[in-house]
C-alpha cells in the first residue's frame, strides 16, 4: 500500500481553535513527526515517533500561535509556530488526515505527519 496524499484542504482561520481541539482529542497518543520546511535555512526534522499530547491554537490577541506538544502523560517536547497564516490538512484516499501543514508569517512551514 502506498502512502500517497490524496487531497489537501485549507482550514479557515475562524475554525482553527475548534479544529485543533478535535484533532488533539482524536489523535491523542498517536505518534507524529514534526518537520520544518524553510527555503532559506533548509528542511529540518525536529522530532520523530513522538506521542501527540495536544495541538493548541491561541488566536490573535491571545498569543497568535500554535503549540504542538508531545509526551505520554506530560509534555516532554514542544514546538511553537508563531503567527500562523495558513493551515492545511493532507488526507489519504479514505479521507483520514495524515498530515497538517502550518505556514507562518515568515514563509516557513511546519509539517506535522501522523505516523501509521
Amino acid at each position: 500500500m502506498t502512502n500517497t496524499i490524496a487531497l489537501s484542504k485549507s482550514i479557515p482561520q475562524e475554525q482553527w481553535g475548534k479544529f485543533f481541539d478535535q484533532f488533539s482529542g482524536d489523535h491523542l497518543g498517536r505518534h507524529i513527526e514534526i518537520e520544518i520546511i524553510d527555503s532559506e535555512l533548509g528542511d529540518e526534522s525536529l522530532i520523530k515517533h513522538a506521542p501527540l499530547l495536544a495541538m493548541i491554537y491561541d488566536r490573535p490577541g491571545k498569543g497568535n500561535n500554535l503549540s504542538i506538544e508531545v509526551g505520554k502523560d506530560k509534555m516532554n517536547y514542544g514546538h511553537t509556530v508563531d503567527s500562523p497564516t495558513e493551515i492545511s490538512t493532507a488526507q489519504n484516499a479514505n479521507g483520514d488526515i495524515v498530515a497538517i501543514w502550518i505556514a507562518d508569517a515568515t514563509g516557513r512551514k511546519t509539517l506535522v505527519k501522523l505516523e501509521s
